[in-house]
């Protein structure tokens, strides 16, 4: 198939366009040419910044068999010329969910539809709340056109090459000999997802129809909570964690960024029901320890000086944590 995609040097993009490309397909990537191409001889880019209503013209009097989109927020990304774009697939989020008001955890894709919760006042919910509205809009803008869409929900996503380092995060804080922070104990279920999996899932339903109109959540099946993970990570470096339990609101109040200290501890974070994409589309997730096997090698084998953005704050957090002990 010819397939463009939207943003696929970075991450799951990057996973995808390689997948595609050894499989040999005709692949085009658009980005804005801040990140190397590694298969650069093997695909066509074409580069620029979408903010600037560029894209169009980059695609005028091309056809693509497929397109998958990593890079559209708002519907304001979306004035894209379909006739041209094959099979549209929109890399959307769990977020749609925790926009609605009273929305089923876990959440299915029947629980979609419904009223949103307004605006938040806390600026840094008011974010949150922006990205998963925008992604909404970019949701029913497609079905409202009849756009030849399949639409995929993914929660929070861990693997190799992270740009948030999130599971590195919890692994320096390990090995630095300190005590790690726990905000409310730990004690609420996750439900993260492989990048890699949604790579292989993208990349299977390109070109079928059956899929066209549709949502599906991908996600793992493992729901641990924040401890049992943490005591998970510790296991495969060989450590016996420090875990200081302190209520959230507490930290807070310090002033510590719940987002920079814990990412697994903010509340936006989706939990999502994997069940229809398992069968409609034979999704099987990667395991939980199996992805951690992998992820912790692969950071004990390249971790280097250069720390996690959230780790600069770390001496504070040990002093605050030993003085709790």
């Amino acid at each position: 198939m010819k397939v463009l995609v939207l943003g696929g040097t970075r991450f799951m993009g990057r996973l995808l366009a390689w997948r595609l490309v050894a499989q040999g397909h005709e692949v085009t990537l658009f980005h804005r040419g801040t990140r190397a191409v590694p298969f650069a001889e093997r695909v066509e880019t074409l580069v620029g910044d979408r903010s600037t209503g560029v894209l169009p013209s980059l695609l005028e009097g091309r056809r693509f068999d497929a397109t998958v989109d990593f890079s559209a927020f708002t519907p304001g990304d979306l004035a894209l010329p379909w006739e041209a774009l094959g099979h549209y697939v929109l890399i959307s989020t769990g977020q749609v969910y925790l926009v609605r008001e009273a929305c089923p955890q876990p959440s299915r894709e029947t629980d979609y539809d419904g009223p949103c919760m307004p605006r938040p006042a806390d600026p840094a919910d008011a974010s949150q709340w922006e990205y998963g509205i925008g992604k909404r809009g970019c949701e029913d803008l497609l079905l409202r056109e009849g756009v030849r869409a399949t639409r995929v929900r993914i929660p929070m996503v861990n693997g190799i090459g992270d740009p948030n380092a999130r599971i590195e995060g919890y692994l320096w804080r390990l090995l630095d000999g300190g005590p790690v922070l726990l905000p409310d104990g730990g004690d609420t279920p996750t439900r993260h997802i492989w990048a890699e999996d949604v790579a292989v899932a993208v990349a299977a339903l390109l070109g079928d129809r059956r899929t066209e109109g549709e949502a599906y959540n991908l996600a793992q099946d493992e729901t641990p909570t924040l401890r049992e993970l943490l005591y998970m990570l510790a296991e495969r470096v060989g450590v016996t964690p420090r875990l200081v339990e302190v209520p959230s609101a507490r930290l807070r109040a310090e002033g510590f960024a719940m987002r920079s200290l814990s990412n697994f501890s903010q509340a936006w974070m989706s939990f999502i029901d994997p069940a229809k994409a398992r069968e409609a589309l034979d999704f099987v997730p990667t395991a939980l320890p199996s992805y951690l096997d992998r992820m912790v090698s692969a950071f004990l084998a390249t971790a280097g000086a250069e720390r996690p953005e959230g780790y600069v704050g770390r001496a504070r957090e040990i002093a605050f944590a030993r003085a709790l002990e």
